[in-house]
């Protein structure tokens, strides 16, 4: 078998001539133009996806074998070329027999040339004639045959390009605020999508746009790591907030023994004196005085403290690269419902924010299990539909989140990231040898973990070890205040 790179060489034919021209007619195409028109920001991104396209396209047609009849036609030719004047006119008439069983398309001109000619006296002029005419013919067929090809390269790129287009005309006004948004999110439509994929998007989007409360949050979330612009030196110092926590009363936890005249909270001990008549008297003088003994449950209460930092600390500390998005989505049964649907919208605000600061962002679904997707890859379309389409079930394993989200961290790239979780906070405490990774990662690599509490039953014990607590409480009553206030 020969392939159709080697009659090409053979043939004197340049597939990258051929790639070319295809590439200069797809991109003058009517529909393209009007496109380009509409978002001048995705020409770039196109012209150089275009020119990895075509790296792929020639060496598709490198490694294209050549049709079975083709290629014996043309080691016929081969053979031919090399016989002297007098073996070819011998063997011309046993030539014309083998061109017929081939159906070669030279077959007719062969035998049209042959009948102007005295085979016997063959001369050398017709000779040569006859090699070129059928070299010409050899090279026409391997020319169609790299057309074929490229015609139905063409159509997938052009349906391909239909596809991403389709999906540019919806989301670029959603997730696409300047030219280096829109460049990547050409990027993100590389993988198959149906038509009616994008609606989800669409839907969530315009959910999004009546909760301005969720994109702000978005943007906050995006400039916590910001680097402000240097200050002066008489610059008044910047007054910044920051949340205290101090043990209180609230019932989260065992926490030991104390005396109290919660009956509620009665040692086993203490309630039985009160069956025996000759203790009664001294329960009831222990229960006025405050001296049963009983189970102290303590929790953490937080409240904020305002303190001024100097301009050059503020500079010092907030002067660093921004990372990756490592969003972590509860998706349990709590979480269902309207919180489900602001989670959803919030992740792609995010989305939004790192295709503006040239961020990546991964998303890690958490209930019994952990799924991860990446939104700003490849196939981040399809991702994110995939994302969207998960329904909210199941328990709460925020252990298993933030083990995925340190492990996440590890990586090179995500040595600046954020981690972002967003949950109700319904859920058990952290174990300690998990609490001690994440204040490593916090003091040693200076990475943030933020919290999205989307209820006010959170536990403080398990919200306790994040740098940031963003409240959006989906409770009827701050739904109905957010609307008021708009």
């Amino acid at each position: 078998m020969i392939s159709l790179d080697t009659l090409n060489v053979l043939l004197d034919i340049s597939e990258s001539e051929l790639v070319e021209e295809l590439m200069i007619a797809l991109l003058t195409s009517p529909p393209l133009v009007l496109f380009f028109e509409q978002f001048p920001a995705m020409k770039r991104a196109l012209l150089y996806d275009v020119s990895r396209r075509k790296t792929g396209i020639v060496a598709q047609i490198k490694n294209t074998m050549a049709p079975p009849t083709l290629a014996q036609e043309f080691s016929l030719f081969q053979q031919v070329q090399t016989c002297s004047h007098s073996a070819f006119a011998q063997q011309l008439d046993n030539l014309l027999i083998r061109l017929n069983e081939l159906q070669s398309p030279f077959a007719s001109q062969a035998q049209t040339l042959v009948s102007h000619a005295d085979k016997p006296h063959l001369s050398q002029a017709q000779h040569t004639l006859f090699l070129q005419r059928w070299r010409h013919s050899l090279t026409l067929q391997t020319l169609t045959f790299n057309q074929q090809l490229l015609a139905q390269e063409r159509e997938k790129l052009l349906a391909e390009l239909q596809q991403r287009q389709t999906m540019l005309n919806q989301l670029a006004p959603v997730l696409a605020d300047n030219d280096t948004a829109a460049g990547r999110l050409w990027d993100m439509g590389r993988a198959s999508l149906h038509d009616g994929d994008y609606q989800l998007m669409v839907q969530y989007s315009d959910f999004l746009a009546r909760q301005p409360e969720l994109t702000k949050l978005a943007e906050q979330l995006g400039r916590s790591r910001g680097a402000p612009s240097t200050p002066t030196e008489d610059a008044p110092p910047e007054s910044i907030r920051q949340q205290i926590r101090e043990p209180d009363s609230v019932p989260e936890e065992v926490n030991g023994i104390h005396q109290s005249d919660d009956i509620l909270r009665l040692l086993p001990a203490e309630l039985a004196t009160l069956g025996i008549s000759e203790l009664e008297l001294e329960f009831y003088r222990r229960l006025v005085e405050r001296q049963l003994l009983t189970y102290r449950l303590q929790g953490d209460v937080s409240h904020d403290k305002v303190k001024l930092r100097p301009p050059h600390q503020r500079q010092q500390q907030d002067d660093q690269p921004q990372g990756p998005f490592i969003v972590g989505v509860d998706t349990s049964g709590s979480m269902g419902g309207f919180n489900e649907r602001c989670a959803k919208a919030l992740c792609l605000a995010l989305l939004k924010v790192a295709l503006i600061d040239k961020r990546r962002c991964y998303i890690m679904l958490f209930a019994h299990d952990v799924i991860g997707y990446e939104l700003t890859g490849d196939d981040g379309m399809a991702q994110a539909i995939r994302f969207l389409s998960q329904r909210f079930r199941g328990g709460t394993n925020l252990s298993a989140c933030v083990a995925a989200i340190l492990k996440r961290m590890e990586d090179t790239s995500c040595q600046h990231a954020d981690a972002v979780i967003i949950s109700d906070f319904i859920a058990q405490r952290l174990p300690d040898a998990l609490i001690n990774a994440v204040q490593q990662r916090q003091t040693q690599q200076q990475q943030r973990f933020h919290a999205v509490a989307m209820s006010s039953h959170g536990k403080p014990g398990v919200l306790r070890i994040f740098d940031h607590i963003w409240r959006f409480d989906t409770d009827l009553k701050s739904r109905w205040k957010r609307r008021w206030q708009r």
